[in-house]
């Protein structure tokens, strides 16, 4: 079984404007940890988006009727294997399934959001916790888990 190598919390407002912080304390622990175990850019500029994809979703709509003080919880866990990203939010449960897939050449009103997280990562789970919490998770797997 692996352990966990490095993992780092982020604890944010709800607020949008919040995003570049988020994403460069990403990066930050990108360039601290994932660089030297040989994850590739687009890797972590996948993983990036996968972020800032679930961060504005958390504020956009789990939120949207919570006051701006309302925290966003952000963890990290990078394992030997792979990373994962847990956003936690206190919003109403939804549940991603319900949502159709995006035919190609049609367009649809929301959905694009899960859609293109199931694109970036390897892994993505919507589960409410125990504690009222939503948690998404987002698991990427590294190249040489892959091979």
């Amino acid at each position: 079984m692996f352990s966990i190598v490095q993992q780092d919390h982020l604890t944010v407002k709800s607020e949008l404007s919040l995003l570049n912080q988020v994403q460069e304390w990403f990066e930050q622990f990108c360039l601290q940890h994932l660089s030297q175990l040989g994850w590739s850019k687009t890797q972590l500029d996948r993983l990036n988006l996968a972020l800032a994809e679930g961060f504005t979703n958390a504020v956009r709509h789990a939120h949207h009727a919570l006051p701006p003080e309302t925290t966003i919880e952000i963890n990290i866990y990078l394992w030997i294997d792979r990373l994962e990203i847990r956003i936690w939010d206190h919003g109403k449960p939804f549940n991603p399934d319900a949502i159709a897939e995006p035919e190609p050449g049609t367009l649809q009103v929301g959905g694009y959001g899960w859609f293109l997280l199931r694109r970036l990562a390897d892994r993505v789970v919507y589960e409410r916790g125990a504690d009222d919490r939503n948690c998404l998770l987002i698991v990427k797997y590294s190249q040489e888990a892959q091979k």
